[in-house]
Parts: structure tokens; C-alpha cells; sequence
């Protein structure tokens, strides 16, 4: 009898350490800093992970899916990265888990699911969606509507896959533009940016042990805030705390007299309240990343019981701070290195041949779970001679 429990015992832990199939996209353009730092980040972390984005920055094309009609690009990329008379949809020179598509992120999603992945991966699809880190704030429900990195996360939601949306606070920079020591001997505010990303993507996935990251509808989306370490370690890491989006909108418009037009005006009304907190206002803590889980319905429950309402608090890791506790501890972990030339800082190699295309990725992470792993086998075969 005991042998079986070993025999599950091992199973559990074989199945912990294998990685998912993780698409991660953006609307700020394939080229970014953030987006290959967090693809490189949770590579690291086991993953079979494909980057789609855009060519272009797609900034404020919401739930738009605008497919090119011209197989060949007629202009430049962003930074110059693929030129004019490239094919519409293409890969990384170095890397071909590193896809680029002409349209907005909504259909970067679908090309990717419908094409990429089951044609030319030979993968059924992704377990997780990621979409960012975005530039920008998303700080109310209805600004979810307005941005691209939310019309991605939509559409990944509505295919039935898990999805988390994360905004930064930083200026989006090209990924060979990243600094290995700011002047402030830190990492690059991209790279802290996605090691908080990927910390939050993996605490989720080892939450669900196995099982479906997010309950069918639901998603996460994360406000990171301005990272300071190009300058100082002031806001270098972040505690994630739980939010509630509310209903203001934060999003209006002004009329100008001298040019006749109408413009947009931010404000912070819509600021998402901390949840259980005493930290509850419009406008947003400085060093602090703000965790909302949402949820899609196009239908209204005729009965109660026809809600699919979740457990928010059964969903959420402990890395997310969920009753106010103070001192908060950071999104990195308390005593994480954010010293700059270090080896989790090096970005990934020119030319460094990425996983086959056709296969999955079954990788254990370290040795140490190779040796766990190894001596729960033993134990079942030891006792099943026994």
C-alpha cells in the first residue's frame, strides 16, 4: 500500500517540474526589452515559451483584431528590427520562438493560436497566455476595453486559456538597448520588471499544482509601478498587493478652443482600491503592484446558481499580500539581489539556438529535482521488490 503512495508521490513531483507551453505577447512591439526579459525569464524557469507580438506598437487598439491584407511589410518595424519588404509574419533572425506579426495584438493572439502553434509548432496550444509587460497603467475596468495588452488577454480568456495582462511604469525600450548595470549598479528596470512578472506567472502556476492556472472566464491583470533603478533602489521591489477595480472611469475628454479638436484627459479617479487594506484612495501607492483578478461573462445568469463565481482568495498565491500586512514583502522575495552584472542580468545570447519547435518542453529545472526525483523512484522500486 505504501508503495503506491510513493508511486503517486513521484508522479506528483514529476508532474511540479514539467513546463508548460506559455505564449507571450504585447502591444508595444516584439523588439522590446520587457518582452524578451520576461521570455527569457521563464525559459529559465522550465517553460516552452513562443514571444508573437507586434511589429509596429499597437498601443490603444483594444479588442480591434486587424489582420494585414499585404503579405510583405510596406514600412520599417519598430527600431528598425525587420525591414521594409519583410513577409507580414516572420521570426526572429536567432530565434525562432520569436514571432512577429503586422496586426494588432487581438490578431496576434489568434494567428499565434490558430496558426503558429498547432502548423508550424506542432503543439495542440498554450497552457498560459502572457501579455507584457505593457508600458503604460491599467488602472480601471474601463481602460481595460481601450488597450491592446487587454484585447489580447479578451481573446485568450474567450478561447478558454488562461491569460495575465502586467504593465509597467517604464518607458518601453528596444531589448539591445538593456543596460546589464544602470548608473545606479542595478539590473535594468526591464529586467527587474519581468522577474516580478515571471515570480507572479510561476507562483500562480505551482497554486494550481497541476490543474487549470485561472477558473474558466477568469484572468489576472497586474499594475507594475515605476521601477527606479536606473537611478536608485527606491521602488526596485514592489509587494504585490490585491486589488478591486472599481466602476469610476478614469478616462475623459477636454475640448481645446485654439485647435478645435477634442483631447484625451487621464485622471485618476478609476484607481483600483486595495483590497483589505487601509491603503483604499484614487491614487496609487508609489511602490506597490497592484493584482486584480477579473472575470468574462457575455451572458447575464438568469439563476444564481448559473454564476460561475471562483474563490478570488483560493485563486491568489501567497506572494500576493491579500490583508494589509505591514511591512509588505517584495514581489522578488525578501532577500532578493537586484545588483547589476550578474548572471541573471546577461540577456540572451545572439544566435543562441532555442528548444525544437516540435517538441514540448518536459525540462527539469535543477539538479535538485532531478535528485528528488530520483530518490522517489528508488523508494518505490526498493519497496516494490520489497
Amino acid at each position: 500500500m505504501r508503495s503506491y503512495a510513493f508511486v503517486a508521490a513521484a508522479a506528483a513531483l514529476l508532474s511540479s517540474v514539467e513546463g508548460l507551453n506559455i505564449l507571450i505577447t504585447n502591444n508595444d512591439g516584439f523588439g522590446t526589452a520587457s518582452v524578451r526579459e520576461l521570455y527569457r525569464q521563464m525559459t529559465s524557469l522550465g517553460h516552452n515559451c513562443y514571444v508573437v507580438a507586434s511589429v509596429t506598437a499597437q498601443t490603444g487598439a483594444g479588442l480591434r483584431a486587424e489582420f494585414t491584407t499585404n503579405p510583405r511589410l510596406d514600412a520599417d518595424g519598430d527600431w528598425g528590427l525587420v525591414k521594409a519588404g519583410a513577409p507580414s509574419l516572420g521570426t526572429d533572425a536567432n530565434d525562432n520562438h520569436i514571432w512577429y506579426y503586422n496586426g494588432t495584438a487581438t490578431a496576434q493572439v489568434l494567428v499565434a493560436l490558430d496558426y503558429i502553434f498547432p502548423t508550424v509548432c506542432g503543439l495542440e496550444g498554450p497552457d498560459l497566455i502572457i501579455s507584457g509587460p505593457n508600458s503604460g497603467s491599467n488602472s480601471d475596468a474601463f481602460l481595460q476595453t481601450l488597450t491592446g495588452a487587454m484585447g489580447a488577454t479578451y481573446v485568450a480568456i474567450e478561447r478558454g486559456i488562461p491569460a495575465m495582462a502586467f504593465w509597467t511604469g517604464n518607458d518601453a525600450i528596444v531589448y539591445s538597448s538593456l543596460n546589464s548595470s544602470t548608473k545606479a549598479g542595478l539590473q535594468d528596470p526591464a529586467t527587474i520588471s519581468a522577474r516580478l512578472a515571471s515570480n507572479l506567472a510561476q507562483a500562480f502556476i505551482n497554486k494550481a499544482n497541476g490543474d487549470r492556472i485561472l477558473p474558466e472566464g477568469y484572468g489576472v491583470t497586474v499594475d507594475l509601478p515605476y521601477i527606479t533603478s536606473e537611478t536608485s533602489d527606491e521602488c526596485t521591489n514592489p509587494p504585490f498587493v490585491l486589488t478591486r477595480a472599481t466602476q469610476d472611469v478614469g478616462l475623459k475628454v477636454a475640448y481645446n478652443h485654439k485647435s478645435g479638436v477634442f483631447n484625451r484627459m487621464q485622471t485618476d479617479a478609476g484607481y483600483k482600491q486595495l483590497e483589505n487594506t487601509n491603503i483604499v484612495g484614487t491614487v496609487a501607492p508609489k511602490c506597490l503592484s497592484a493584482v486584480t483578478v477579473f472575470a468574462l461573462d457575455n451572458d447575464a445568469g438568469h439563476r444564481r446558481q448559473c454564476f460561475n463565481v471562483a474563490d478570488v482568495t483560493a485563486i491568489i498565491p501567497v506572494l500576493v499580500h491579500t490583508n494589509g500586512t505591514d511591512p509588505f514583502t517584495g514581489g522578488l522575495g525578501a532577500n532578493a539581489s537586484i545588483a547589476g552584472n550578474t548572471s541573471s542580468q546577461t540577456p540572451t545570447p545572439v544566435g543562441t539556438p532555442p528548444p525544437s519547435v516540435q517538441t514540448a518542453v518536459t525540462s527539469i529545472a535543477t539538479l535538485a529535482q532531478w535528485s528528488a526525483i530520483s530518490l522517489a523512484l528508488g523508494l518505490v522500486v526498493g519497496l516494490a521488490i520489497s
